[in-house]
């Protein structure tokens, strides 16, 4: 008997240590397991974070490129203040014509940028011809280094220039561009200097400086506009003020406006009465620029 029993000993602490190591290697691995879906579990979300982060960068992106739809976010922001779908019809409705307002100002600023580029495209053309340079060649360089044509209209009085082509004709049709006149009066000056011998460059320098006086009788003229603009946009802010005015006094004016009757009938004739006073102020305004 205790021959089997000393016998089966070293069996028996083989099987034990055999056991506890199998236990101990089943820990490591459920461990290693664990530690292998959280890391999985944070990489996805990570993943999910990026792909939405960069969802959200486009989206402001978007928007920066087009901020009259800011009109529609502030009408879902105001028509989940008054619980109500009306706010949010009409930001919808405003995005065009802020749209077009903006598109308006773009061109605007183009056609001021165009005009100081035919501006500087004198100043270039009368220093290349004093330097020396033929005039072909010196219109070509001044072209090229101005920024006043673009396009077809580039190509063609390069081409006209380089090959002898109809300059004042070329210089006439890019003239059309908005912010651009003032190539008639480089048309003019190279007609005359071509065809009579006339000094070019002095006809310029004349040129460049009758275009920059009227351009800063133009801006003098804008910045003395500025003071009704911004009076006309700020009494349009004040019904908006007298809103959150209201608000901050416990008077529930979105509550009223938006559902019931007579606050509808207010806000109709209100924003009717608000967008013929812009549009009538903007008419006298741009009446006068004109």
């Amino acid at each position: 008997m205790s021959g089997g029993v000393l016998g089966g000993g070293p069996g028996v602490v083989m099987a034990a240590l055999g056991a506890v190591f199998a236990m101990r290697a089943v820990q490591v691995r459920e461990v290693e397991v664990r530690r292998a879906r959280r890391v999985l579990g944070v990489a996805a979300d990570l993943g999910v974070l990026s792909r939405w982060l960069g969802l959200g960068e486009r989206w402001w992106a978007w928007v920066r490129a087009r901020p009259e739809w800011w009109c529609a976010v502030g009408g879902a922001v105001v028509g989940t203040a008054g619980a109500s779908v009306l706010p949010v019809v009409l930001g919808v409705c405003a995005v065009p014509g802020v749209g077009r307002l903006r598109a308006a100002r773009a061109a605007r600023r183009g056609k001021e940028r165009r005009g100081e580029a035919v501006i500087r495209l004198c100043g270039l053309l009368a220093g290349e011809v004093r330097a020396g340079r033929q005039p072909g060649e010196a219109l070509v360089v001044a072209v090229r280094g101005s920024g006043a044509l673009t396009g077809a209209g580039s190509a063609a009085v390069v081409a006209a220039a380089r090959f002898g082509g109809d300059v004042p004709g070329a210089l006439g049709a890019a003239a059309r561009e908005p912010g651009a006149e003032g190539l008639n009066g480089l048309a003019a000056c190279w007609r005359v200097a071509v065809d009579r011998g006339a000094g070019l460059a002095s006809g310029l320098e004349r040129l460049a400086d009758a275009l920059r006086a009227e351009r800063d009788q133009r801006a003098d003229f804008r910045a003395q506009l500025a003071g009704p603009s911004s009076t006309t946009v700020m009494l349009a802010g004040l019904p908006v003020f007298a809103l959150l005015l209201g608000a901050g006094m416990g008077a529930r004016p979105l509550r009223v406006l938006l559902h019931t009757w007579p606050g509808v009938g207010c806000l109709v004739v209100g924003g009717a009465l608000e967008a013929a006073g812009l549009w009538w102020a903007m008419r006298i305004v741009r009446g006068a620029e004109g």
